[in-house]
């Protein structure tokens, strides 16, 4: 196969800024990306911004079914192109946030590996944990900084942090330098892994009150926690401050500070303070 460089000067093609194109034009990256998903032959894979199919054909190498969606129908054309090869790999001319996952993947358990616009990459990461049916791991290249944000630890959390270790155990599995991406982006990528849980590794009433209290939490920045919560849950100060020590918790910390734990307890105490 021609790397994605050379298949877009082909057909005159030029990069979009709009859609955030950067294509990985290096194949020990695409090696790498592979060795990190550790795949079984019997894997169903989703593939997000196949573009012209590079990582898609190592993919369909490794497993039995890979669904590859990409948003440019520019695209298209070429990745249909290089897929003739393999009839177990399906293309969807689409949107991956307007994708009903479950319709497409069905219910088998199944895979994510992608190398996703950066400037969507907190909306594509949201789509994929909230949804009923998500996937059991998620290898994904994603800007340095964003992946950073994703496994921080306190006092360093964000609501971005705890979202995603909510639903899984992240991690980045290795970073790549910018010159191996056709164009060079401007910033550092790391290939961020995810390995989603059965069940989340806190006990919460429920996720949408969970994720009410730590939008909450985070709602006004570097605000003492008491004052974040009062004017983002309609309660005074007081009983903010109320709220937090019920939790066990400090209410002059900040909202960066606290662990999934704290967060857990402290909408539990707002689930009973409710009642």
């Amino acid at each position: 196969m021609s790397n994605p460089k050379q298949l877009l000067e082909q057909h005159d093609i030029t990069p979009k800024k709009s859609l955030g194109q950067n294509f990985l034009n290096d194949p020990n990256a695409l090696e790498k990306i592979i060795s990190i998903a550790e795949l079984n032959p019997d894997d169903t894979v989703l593939e997000i911004g196949a573009g012209t199919g590079a990582l898609t054909e190592k993919l369909a190498q490794h497993a039995k079914r890979v669904v590859a969606v990409e948003v440019d129908e520019r695209l298209f054309p070429i990745l249909g192109a290089q897929m003739r090869p393999y009839p177990h790999v399906e293309l969807h001319l689409a949107d991956i946030l307007t994708i009903d996952l479950h319709q497409v993947m069905g219910d088998d358990p199944y895979v994510v590996v992608a190398n996703v616009p950066y400037y969507i990459t907190s909306a594509i990461l949201r789509h994929l944990l909230e949804t009923i049916h998500r996937p059991t791991k998620l290898i994904m290249t994603i800007q340095t900084e964003v992946a950073e944000r994703v496994v921080a630890k306190p006092p360093d959390m964000s609501v971005l942090a705890v979202s995603v270790q909510f639903y899984g155990k992240p991690d980045i599995a290795t970073r790549f330098n910018p010159a191996i991406f056709y164009p060079r982006p401007e910033v550092g990528s790391a290939v961020l892994r995810v390995i989603t849980y059965d069940t989340p590794p806190v006990a919460v009433p429920s996720e949408a009150l969970f994720f009410c209290v730590v939008r909450a939490g985070f709602g006004q920045k570097r605000k003492q926690l008491k004052n974040a919560l009062s004017g983002n849950l309609a309660i005074t100060s007081d009983q903010a401050s109320q709220l937090c020590q019920s939790a066990g918790i400090d209410p002059m910390r900040r909202a960066e500070t606290l662990t999934l734990d704290e967060w857990a307890s402290l909408t539990r105490a707002f689930a009973e303070r409710e009642r």
